[in-house]
């Protein structure tokens, strides 16, 4: 069930360009949350803009009650959430939208993270650890500068390789050519995944050429975030006779799903 409530902000930095992390206390909405799953956010005052923003789980501390978001700065909304300040609040809520799927124990996990599109999976990677699985980390960006979830994917301890379009950290190239160079398909169990859709398409299709099961995280336009204004339906495959509402049936689906 998702609560509306006012989070006490904790830390709010710029960790790169346009690159934000927003720490908040929500005692109500951090115990239910799920990796995968988001909240959706005000940006302004007085409604102003009226619609929220949704912003996916980066990282959750139940014992402390506090969720903290990555986000980029793309718009209005967002440019005005980067005014709010530690001591502040903010208002909530979550949490939202179906999450991943958890592998048992024993396992092992690919994440596969495009640009921002790696904010869902830090949180996933440390509940999938904590749960005893082996979890293998791979993140494409445009320059090493855009590597923020490093610290964190060092601090739970998983895998963690890079990919930079520079070449100033990790492969100088594409993710999807570090998947295939430097991931043996054997050594997986399950794929996730999250970025821009021609990535997420890609990685789609690696994984069912090796026969390995996988999950991606979707992004539309969400306004109302529940499922009701219809704002971010879209079929899956165009052969699909129904809409799926991204906010309310995802944002994550199996890769079997969906026809990029």
């Amino acid at each position: 069930m998702p609560f509306i409530e006012n989070g006490l902000v904790l830390r709010h930095i710029e960790v790169s360009r346009d690159m934000y992390e927003l720490e908040f206390i929500a005692p109500a909405i951090a115990p239910d949350c799920r990796p995968g799953q988001f909240v959706h956010i005000r940006s302004g005052l007085d409604n102003n803009p009226l619609l929220r923003r949704p912003l996916s789980l980066y990282d959750v501390d139940k014992k402390l009650g506090s969720i903290t978001l990555l986000y980029k700065v793309v718009g209005k909304g967002t440019n005005l959430l980067t005014r709010i300040r530690p001591k502040e609040y903010v208002d909530a809520m979550g949490p939202l939208g179906r999450g991943f799927s958890l592998l048992p124990p024993r396992k092992t996990a690919l994440l596969v993270g495009g640009g921002v599109g790696i904010a869902p999976l830090v949180y996933l990677a440390r509940v999938l650890q904590q749960q005893g699985c082996k979890v293998k980390v791979i993140h494409g960006v445009e320059s090493r500068r855009e590597l923020v979830a490093l610290g964190k994917l060092r601090e739970i301890g998983v895998e963690f390789l890079p990919s930079t379009m520079d070449g100033s950290a990790g492969y100088k190239g594409l993710v999807t050519d570090l998947l295939l160079k430097k991931v043996n398909p054997a050594d997986i169990d399950f794929v996730y995944c999250c970025g821009p859709e021609k990535m997420m398409a890609r990685v789609s299709e690696i994984a069912r050429e090796n026969g390995i099961a996988g999950e991606v995280s979707l992004e539309e336009y969400m306004a109302c975030g529940v499922g009701a204004c219809l704002g971010c339906a879209r079929k899956l495959k165009s052969s699909d006779a129904q809409y799926k509402k991204i906010c309310k049936d995802g944002p994550v689906f199996g890769m079997e799903e969906i026809e990029f």
